[in-house]
């Protein structure tokens, strides 16, 4: 059973990675052209960098690294991984503000990419954080190991497109226009889809960078998929609860979009109780792998998940 760590401690251990995080991001988004580019055009870099630059709590990196470090991978290729996801979360979060999906105008208290931009640079933009995920993850400076490279571009690529959460934005989108509510069912799978895949996959790439074993990988999938879905429950709740100034974004929007939600399914009471479920089962998972408290920081992370403001 693990022991909960001081919340300083878990803290600066999460301000830690997002720092380390948007370190590497700054480096990364460079202006110099790496080789085999023509050039990085001015706007759409700064649009690219707008996006994913200044803003968050960086969780998913956290995970990445936060797993990694259960098999003794600390360094450069846990720290790009994690750079990576990101630009896929960022880039998520630049076409789901546009017009044609959520329409949103505030994010992480500033205008959206294509209010600041527009709505074709945003595009672009997250056309080109998509793209430079893969590349970061491909390049040998990730990994040594080719096949420990090729595992996590797959993994990245299952958990971001068509069967994880593109696919869970589309399942979104249709939900809106629906004759009748979604099932409860159809609703865990499509927050499975588009917001637990990606959480899950950041455990995921620290049991493939750590060469974990089949057992313990598993266990991180457990984790992960339970945090992932009490993360979209916490943020249903926030966005029913909250209001734009501590949110960084606009409130009330599920609602009025007709989201598919667990709110809407069970009510706001058995939606924190699901959560909180959710929570100790994802702790639960950790407790399989062992470590002497080496995972006490993870199950940490389950805990603010659920008890997180914004």
């Amino acid at each position: 059973m693990t022991t909960p760590i001081s919340a300083e401690t878990f803290r600066r251990r999460l301000d830690e990675a997002a720092e380390a995080t948007e370190s590497e991001l700054q480096t990364l988004l460079l202006a110099q052209p790496l080789a085999g580019e023509t050039a990085r055009p001015q706007r759409l870099l700064a649009a690219m960098r707008y996006a994913s630059l200044g803003g968050g709590k960086r969780l998913r990196p956290f995970l990445v690294i936060e797993s990694a470090r259960l098999f003794g991978v600390i360094g450069a290729g846990a720290l790009r991984t994690a750079a990576a996801l990101e630009m896929i979360h960022c880039y998520s979060l630049a076409h789901d503000d546009l017009p044609a999906m959520d329409d949103d105008d505030l994010r992480r208290g500033r205008p959206t990419v294509h209010k600041a931009f527009d709505e074709a640079t945003a595009i672009l933009a997250g056309d080109g954080l998509l793209t430079y995920a893969f590349d970061v993850i491909a390049d040998p400076a990730t990994h040594a190991d080719a096949e420990v490279r090729a595992g996590l571009v797959l993994a990245l690529a299952r958990a971001a497109g068509l069967g994880g959460m593109v696919g869970g934005q589309a399942l979104d989108l249709e939900a809106e226009t629906a004759g009748a509510p979604l099932a409860l069912e159809e609703i865990l799978r499509l927050q499975a889809m588009k917001t637990g895949a990606l959480l899950r996959f950041a455990v995921d790439a620290g049991a493939i960078l750590g060469g974990a074993s089949a057992a313990a990988a598993a266990a991180l999938t457990r984790y992960g998929a339970a945090l992932g879905a009490a993360f979209q429950i916490a943020d249903d709740i926030l966005d029913a609860e909250g209001d734009a100034a501590a949110l960084g974004k606009r409130a009330g929007k599920d609602a009025g979009r007709n989201k598919a939600t667990l709110i809407g399914a069970l009510g706001l009471d058995a939606a924190r109780a699901r959560r909180d479920s959710l929570v100790q089962e994802a702790i639960g998972a950790l407790a399989t792998i062992g470590g002497g408290g080496a995972t006490d920081v993870l199950a940490e992370a389950a805990r603010f998940v659920a008890a997180r403001r914004n």
